[in-house]
């Protein structure tokens, strides 16, 4: 069994921490890593009303110099806060959007290698129009598109989607609508509407079927 002795700080900002852990393994040997602290974050796929096309941003992301197709997505960096409410935050600061019901669709561990950062997906149903309101520079520049779920296989492939979360989104929700008759209790049984924090529902969605007609499509 591998059991954590000590653990070192050695920087903290308002979103991670980079520590220096201490491990023992089973054989008895000690060794340590660098880890990546993470307060997490969630991902949110926009589902249209004609349950076949979801609505992606690009956004430029520093890390690797160049935009990515993305789901709206954000860290739980406000204290307290139930993952699912930030998801409905999420989704009107970068798409301008609301939500009558949210379904989860799982979690996931981002990138466990060196980081422990952990993600809650969800599906975004019942759409209207909010107010955009942009957290950065990034999503101030950021641009919308549509896109068909069937033809996000050959996005990836194709090398046009590469974002993990999107992937991950995108493909839980193709799984989540073609068994949703047989095993939606079982699999998904966690849903949530924006009533739950006091958000108006039902939702006007035919204002966004009319928007979405005015996007790019991917």
């Amino acid at each position: 069994m591998f059991n954590q002795i000590a653990e070192v700080e050695l920087y903290r900002s308002n979103v991670i921490s980079l520590v220096k852990t201490l491990f023992t393994s089973p054989d008895g040997k000690t060794f340590d890593r660098d880890v990546v602290r993470h307060v997490g974050a969630v991902s949110i796929v926009p589902l249209l009303q004609n349950r076949k096309q979801v609505i992606l941003l690009s956004q430029f992301r520093a890390s690797i110099g160049k935009p990515l197709f993305e789901v709206p997505a954000g860290k739980r960096d406000v204290a307290e806060e139930p993952q699912e409410l930030t998801a409905v935050r999420e989704l009107e600061e970068e798409l301008g959007l609301k939500c009558s019901t949210l379904i989860k669709l799982g979690e996931f561990d981002n990138s466990p290698g060196f980081t422990d950062e952990h993600s809650y997906s969800y599906m975004a149903c019942g759409l209207s129009l909010g107010k955009i309101a942009p957290q950065s520079v990034e999503e101030a520049q950021s641009s919308i598109v549509v896109t068909d779920l069937g033809k996000v296989p050959q996005l990836i492939s194709m090398g046009i989607i590469t974002d993990a979360k999107t992937i991950i989104g995108l493909a839980r929700v193709s799984h989540y609508l073609e068994c949703e008759t047989q095993c939606r209790s079982e699999l998904y049984p966690i849903s949530w509407s924006s009533s739950d924090a006091g958000g108006d529902s039902p939702l006007d969605t035919d204002e966004v079927t009319t928007w979405s007609r005015t996007l790019p499509i991917l």
